[in-house]
């Protein structure tokens, strides 16, 4: 027993134990001193605050000056000083003269006798102090008593006796012992405890014996043929043995660095670094395969304190790792192409980038060939075996001096046995795995093939791009820098590789095919030659977007009366559907333009028309009410549907404008289309407010108009959305950068569309653009006449005179016959079937314009006349000879005009007489 008490003492355990046991005494033993004196402190800290609060609260009592220099204080003041001492718990309260004296006091036989010490309060001042001497030690404080002009007239003395602070202290030793004295015991059981646990884990070896132990633990450690490293929470290596430093061939410091310092591999790196939890994982590093086992080391509490990584040198499987790891990588590179290959809706793209994939992880070389027709977006013929050229699309190597033909060049297949002519002839890839032998790619082009053989090329796999069962082009892989040559395995590789390739270059096909068509059909649609017309010198331009062609459009409609109207809209979607859309809003707003409506007038038929247009498709589009109850026929309904849906005209926004050059005034309103941009003569660029309409065909609201008076000069710019707006910008910022672009002085509408874009225009618009520029012309006076007509048919052949003596003045006198008869038959029928007042104007613009206006909005048309009729014969006289004729409605009735050609020639000829039982007159 004796002997096992004496090596638990010597034991590293034991001595712990010792040492720890003495610290925690003396820290105890410390701390309870350091209580007992701050508890003194403290008390008598407490001691001097009590006794000055109470003197200072004593002599500021009400009345105590007042007692102190009556007859007797002692007797007003011994039992105030008495009653208030007992309330505060001090030992004494004393009230003194200003020499000392003492009027009261806890002691009835101090009183009368001088207080010591006591100048610093008859000078004004309040101080507390640890007082030794007679009657008792104690705390005391002494504070001077004021009159009310501030003069000290007394004071006032309180306090604890020392004794009494020493017995609150004293009271408090149990409670410190006993905290000591557990402290002592819990310091004493945990060193115990700290003790015991190490004594289990020492197995109560002493420092000797555990330096011998270690020594054994490292000569075997350091001995053995497995790599043995522990790496730690921080990413350190803490230990290494020779075998490990061997195999990974770490550097002489290695311990304490980190795993990332070490330089090794990124994937051994990794590997070490990542903490996961491996078992014969095979590993190579450098040229060793490494059998490798992770796992974590357990600390106290079972929480991971790092982990244990062993190495074994298996490099007897390199070859299966080989061959492991290459088909590793050409599932990642599968994986690549199925990424990077397609990201674009181009041919020739999506052909580079099946090229750029392949090398160097596959061939050293990569050529593409297209068929002419999937260039161009065109279906190709669907017969194999056909094929004599194609185009080249793309060519991608490892070096920049091939010897192969460029991209662009015409690659023709005139050798059967050629690898390429029998891919597309057997319909799947075809191996040429030493080029010497392949004689019949030699006979192709003898020439280009010894110098393609001497430059190094030695290797090839021709793959027919299919997709659908046709052809769509040709990928040839080469290898030349690399030694080994294609083999079977690499053949399914490069055939799978081409399929994936053939599907996104037949889907980019089909885009250019369907991108072409809706581009070709929107262009068709929108105008092709802007009207001659003087009002505004206007230019255009309009950009599909990359992704497809949009709704957007724009018009420029020459209007009666020298006016013009600018349009620009914006149909929701993309593709033919859309541009079919476009064309039929279009249309419609020509149609309504012939009847010279206000833009807000016509802006609501519209509306309602393009309502109309969408309940009669969604009344359409309900297919059989019966049905077949086969599943295909619902599937092509829905196809059908979704059509119609595509092709719905709602959601349609315009901006209509009418500007007249006579008077200089423009009215315009929008359906939910942003308003134009408006640059004055000055430079200054404006963004009018317009009424925010809804768009076309949502709501059936009625629409606004604003007008402006424009000076000559003025610039209007229409646009759609897709000019200031993209997915990186939005609204707002756009107006600026258009205000900014507009802001240029100087410039003709063509330069300023040019400018414009150039500044606006992202790389890759993701919508369209249609943006119309028109400078606003003012018509000159002189080529304005005007005339009030009195409501009297003797002022018909004035104003005849009248208008004939202004044709000469302006030099068309060829055509004053034709001019005189219109205006005196549409002066004599405003006469005889308006109202007043009435007038004439004449426009002498590109055309003589002929205008009479009465306030009657009742409209003339043509009919036939009655062979009894007297009458009636007269608008058929102006149809014959004017060029064009109508009517418009104004605020105050109507306006009928005629427009005349100013180059007559020779004087007109009147019509041949009409024969009037077959025709019939026609009148008013």
């Amino acid at each position: 027993m004796s002997a096992r008490l004496s090596r638990k003492a010597h034991s590293v355990a034991g001595q712990v134990f010792a040492l720890q046991a003495l610290i925690v005494v003396l820290l105890i033993t410390a701390a309870a001193l350091a209580l007992v004196f701050q508890a003194r402190y403290d008390s008598q800290r407490d001691a001097r605050n009590r006794s000055l609060a109470a003197a200072e609260a004593f002599a500021h009592a009400p009345g105590l000056p007042e007692a102190l220099m009556s007859r007797d204080p002692t007797a007003a003041l011994q039992p105030l000083a008495e009653a208030a001492r007992r309330a505060s718990g001090l030992d004494f309260i004393a009230v003194m003269d200003i020499r000392g004296v003492r009027y009261t006091d806890s002691r009835p036989e101090l009183i009368g006798q001088r207080a010591s010490d006591v100048s610093r309060a008859v000078a004004g001042e309040s101080f507390t102090q640890v007082f030794k001497g007679q009657p008792s030690d104690a705390v005391r404080a002494v504070v001077p008593v004021r009159n009310a002009d501030g003069d000290v007239i007394g004071l006032v003395g309180t306090g604890i006796e020392v004794e009494n602070v020493s017995h609150a202290v004293e009271g408090q030793l149990p409670l410190l012992v006993g905290a000591t004295a557990g402290g002592l015991l819990l310091g004493t059981a945990g060193a115990a405890l700290v003790s015991r646990r190490l004594l289990h884990q020492t197995r109560g070896l002493g420092a000797a014996e555990m330096t011998r132990m270690n020594e054994h633990h490292e000569a075997v450690l350091h001995a053995v043929r497995e790599g043995v490293l522990i790496i730690g929470n921080d990413q350190r290596l803490i230990l290494a043995n020779d075998e490990a430093r061997r195999l990974l061939d770490l550097p002489q410091d290695a311990e304490e660095r980190a795993v990332g310092d070490l330089g090794l591999d990124p994937r051994t790196t990794e590997l070490l670094a990542s903490g996961r939890v491996v078992t014969d994982h095979v590993h190579l590093a450098g040229d060793r395969l490494l059998a490798v086992n992770v796992r974590p080391t357990v600390a106290y509490a079972g929480r991971p304190a790092g982990r244990v990584v062993t190495l074994r040198d298996t490099t007897e499987l390199a070859s299966l790792t080989g061959r492991a790891e290459v088909a590793r990588s050409r599932l990642q590179l599968l994986y690549d192409a199925g990424v990077r290959i397609g990201t674009t809706l181009d041919v020739v793209r999506t052909a580079e980038e099946l090229s750029e994939v392949a090398v160097p992880r596959f061939a050293d070389f990569v050529t593409v060939e297209l068929l002419e027709p999937v260039l161009r977006g065109d279906e190709p013929s669907g017969v194999t075996g056909v094929y004599t050229e194609m185009r080249r699309a793309a060519i991608t190597g490892v070096r920049t001096d091939s010897p192969l033909q460029p991209v662009g060049d015409l690659i023709r297949f005139v050798v059967p046995t050629a690898p390429m002519a029998a891919a597309l002839d057997e319909g799947h890839a075809v191996l040429a795995a030493d080029l010497n032998a392949a004689m019949g790619w030699r006979a192709q082009d003898s020439e280009g093939t010894r110098v393609a053989l001497d430059y190094g090329l030695h290797s090839l796999i021709s793959v027919p791009l299919q997709a659908r069962g046709v052809v769509l082009g040709m990928a040839n892989f080469w290898r030349a820098d690399t030694p080994e040559p294609f083999d079977g395995e690499d053949l399914s590789f490069a055939e799978e590789l081409g399929a994936r390739a053939a599907v996104s270059i037949d889907n980019a096909r089909r885009f250019t095919r369907e991108h072409a068509t809706a581009v070709t059909l929107q262009r068709r649609l929108l105008p092709r030659v802007l009207p001659d017309q003087s009002a505004v010198d206007v230019t255009y331009r309009y950009l599909p977007a990359k992704a497809g062609v949009g709704g957007d459009w724009f018009d420029v409609i020459q209007l009666p009366g020298a006016r013009v109207a600018l349009v620009v809209g914006d149909v929701v979607g993309h593709g033919v559907h859309a541009a079919a859309t476009m064309g039929r809003l279009r249309t419609a707003v020509h149609n309504f333009a012939t009847l010279d409506l206000p833009p807000d007038e016509l802006l609501g038929h519209l509306d309602a028309l393009i309502n109309r247009i969408d309940q009669d498709e969604a009344g359409s589009g309900g297919g059989n009410a019966e049905g077949d109850g086969s599943g295909a026929g619902e599937e092509h309904g829905g196809l059908d549907r979704a059509a119609e849906r595509a092709s719905s005209v709602t959601g349609a926004t315009c901006l209509y404008a009418v500007y007249d050059p006579v008077s200089g005034r423009c009215r315009m309103a929008s359906a939910g289309h942003p308003g134009p941009a408006l640059i004055r003569p000055g430079g200054r660029v404006e963004f009018p407010e317009l009424p925010a309409g809804l768009p076309l065909g949502v709501g059936g609201m009625p629409f606004e108009a604003v007008e402006f008076q424009l000076a000559e000069g003025s610039r209007l710019v229409l646009f759609t959305d897709g000019l200031v707006e993209d997915r990186d910008r939005d609204f707002d910022t756009g107006l600026q950068l258009l205000a900014d672009a507009l802001s240029r002085p100087g410039r003709s509408p063509d330069q300023a569309a040019s400018d414009i874009l150039a500044t606006m225009l992202f790389p890759v618009p993701s919508d369209d653009i249609a943006l119309l520029i028109a400078d606003t012309r003012r018509l000159e006076a002189d080529r304005i006449a005007e005339w009030e007509v009195p409501g009297e048919h003797s002022a018909v052949s004035w104003v005849r005179n009248a208008g004939s003596a202004q044709l000469v003045e302006w030099g068309l006198g060829d055509i004053a016959f034709a001019a005189e008869l219109i205006l005196s038959e549409l002066v004599t029928n405003a006469i005889r079937y308006g109202s007043a007042p009435v007038g004439v104007r004449l426009l002498r613009d590109r055309s003589l314009i002929c205008e009479v206006s009465d306030g009657s909005s009742t409209s003339p048309h043509l009919r036939y006349a009655a062979t009894t009729d007297e009458g009636g014969r007269g608008l058929f006289l102006v149809a014959q000879y004017a060029e064009r004729w109508g009517t418009r409605y104004t605020d105050r009735g109507k306006v009928i005009w005629a427009e005349l050609p100013l180059t007559g020639g020779a004087e007109p000829q009147p019509p041949a007489p009409l024969d009037l039982d077959a025709l019939e007159d026609m009148a008013w």
